[in-house]
């Protein structure tokens, strides 16, 4: 296995993407294919070949040249929560990661065709349900930053029966658009 970005590893932070739980834990280990395999669930069939698939300690698994970084489900998760993530969507990530701030210069698309597990719709830590945390569990959809004038028609509320924006007024706001029923 190699490491992502030149031999530097790379832990992805709790609840990336505000999908994810917290990876602090001891979760099951995967073996490497079904970790590719869980990883690759996340988007669809036209990208698989061509995505790099990366485990949660950056460590390369599958080679690829789209542009696309796949990971699977955390290990501290007992659903699914596997993602892909463009160049766009890894800088953001990884100023979230480190709590640090991030401006949408360009237009970035993630993947999450095989849904989540929860997250906060208005707290980007949050790290489970609360009474005033408009805790959504996403079916399959796709997450979509851009600059924030953009997002700016866009309504919050996940139940408006089409897109809406998620973590509105943070550095990490984007774009949620379910693309399938949720669960």
């Amino acid at each position: 296995m190699k490491n992502l970005h030149g031999g530097m590893k790379w832990m992805v932070g709790p609840g990336l993407v505000a999908l994810l739980a917290s990876l602090a834990g001891s979760g099951v280990v995967m073996a490497d294919q079904a970790m590719v395999d869980d990883a690759l669930a996340a988007t669809w069939p036209g990208m698989k070949s061509g995505a790099q698939v990366v485990d949660w300690e950056g460590n390369v698994l599958q080679e690829g040249d789209n542009g696309y970084t796949c990971m699977p489900t955390p290990p501290s998760m007992t659903g699914t929560a596997p993602l892909c993530l463009d160049e766009a969507w890894m800088h953001w990530a990884k100023a979230w990661q480190s709590k640090q701030p991030f401006e949408a210069g360009s237009m970035g698309i993630a993947y999450m065709l095989a849904g989540d597990e929860g997250a906060s719709n208005v707290d980007p830590y949050a790290e489970g349900m609360t009474d005033d945390n408009e805790w959504i569990k996403e079916g399959p959809h796709l997450m979509i930053i851009a600059p924030a004038a953009l997002l700016e028609g866009y309504p919050t509320d996940p139940d408006n029966g089409g897109p809406y924006v998620m973590w509105k007024g943070t550095d990490y706001q984007h774009l949620m658009v379910p693309v399938g029923a949720r669960d």
